[in-house]
């Protein structure tokens, strides 16, 4: 069976194998990745490759799936990313040109919806008028 990278504890142990281009991790005996915590989810997390790259999907766990300390919803892993499964972490080693990938990375969802998050004034670079001072966005060229 190929593999597609693995996980390593970041605190030591065993290196737990990607041996499949999609992987449910969680607490439950069916999943891909069993993590015997009791404060891992039973469905807790999906990895998938895409384009060459791991990615992770938080499942709705209760206590979440950071990458770097922040929680996410789905992000993009890096190789060399450090992934937590409730507060289990594990270094994402991997080589994406192994995997198929070519050219620029695909985009990083949670990225994406943080700018989306924002208002289209904010995203394009321009600020609110501010109504408290009429003159605030007035050019001082007008005054010739």
């Amino acid at each position: 069976m190929a593999e597609y990278g693995q996980l390593v504890p970041t605190g030591g142990g065993d290196s737990i194998s990607l041996k499949k281009d999609k992987l449910l991790v969680g607490r439950r005996e069916s999943c891909d990745i069993v993590l015997r915590f009791a404060n891992v989810s039973s469905q807790h997390a999906l990895l998938t490759l895409e384009a060459g790259y791991w990615f992770c999907k938080d499942l709705g766990s209760r206590n979440g799936t950071k990458v770097e300390n922040l929680r996410i919803s789905r992000k993009r892993l890096d190789p060399g990313t450090v992934i937590a499964f409730a507060k289990h972490a594990y270094t994402v080693d991997y080589d994406p040109e192994a995997l198929g990938a070519f050219g620029a990375p695909p985009p990083d969802d949670d990225h994406m919806e943080e700018v989306l998050r924002r208002g289209l004034m904010d995203r394009a670079g321009l600020s609110r008028r501010d109504d408290k001072d009429p003159f605030a966005n007035r050019n001082l060229a007008d005054d010739d």
